[in-house]
């Protein structure tokens, strides 16, 4: 998958401004695909120069003006495409899980540390995916919404990162609990 993909993605719904589109990725699209501010940026210029997205200014008083984005029906194509492609596995590219290969070598204690904060920002991160789905379910039920609420697309790929964050908050917790057995 390409940034151009996620980006369209996530100018599904609504027209945004580059620095929505940042804050879109930042609270949703990040949990499958992370892009600094500036790479956005330079992928809307080239998708609007593609055609694949339209781009207009609006006025506003007392600040800056800003550009106002939205899929193109060619943009809604490239993703029709993409999505007929077969999807290629995804590889997992962690510094942690290096540290943790070399447990047997290190100092076990440091590496606790860092298997501790993981845990602790994946425990974060958790709760904010939680609070988000409860925002986008508004007053339903998870089956309510699953079964009528109007895009759901959203809503699965953070459930898909809840499950992540809470599978490697319990995995980093394991992975304590041997390293301090072993410690002992």
């Amino acid at each position: 998958m390409a940034l151009r993909h996620a980006v369209l993605a996530a100018l599904l719904d609504e027209e945004l401004s580059g620095y929505q589109l940042a804050k879109a990725f930042d609270m949703g699209v990040a949990n499958f695909w992370h892009a600094q501010p500036q790479q956005l940026y330079a992928e809307l210029a080239r998708l609007e120069k593609e055609g694949l997205v339209d781009g207009r200014e609006v006025v506003q008083d007392a600040r800056p003006n800003k550009r106002l984005f939205r899929v193109t029906a060619d943009g809604l194509a490239e993703l029709e495409r993409f999505a007929a492609e077969s999807a290629k596995p995804s590889f997992i590219r962690d510094d942690l899980l290096v540290k943790v290969q070399a447990a047997d070598h290190l100092d076990a204690g440091e590496l606790i540390a860092r298997l501790a904060e993981r845990a602790e920002f994946a425990e974060a991160k958790a709760a904010q995916f939680v609070a988000l789905l409860k925002g986008m379910r508004g007053g339903r039920t998870e089956a309510e919404f699953l079964r009528y609420g109007e895009r759901i697309g959203p809503y699965l790929t953070c459930r898909r990162g809840l499950a992540f964050e809470r599978a490697t908050r319990d995995w980093c917790r394991e992975v304590i609990d041997v390293l301090r057995v072993r410690s002992a």
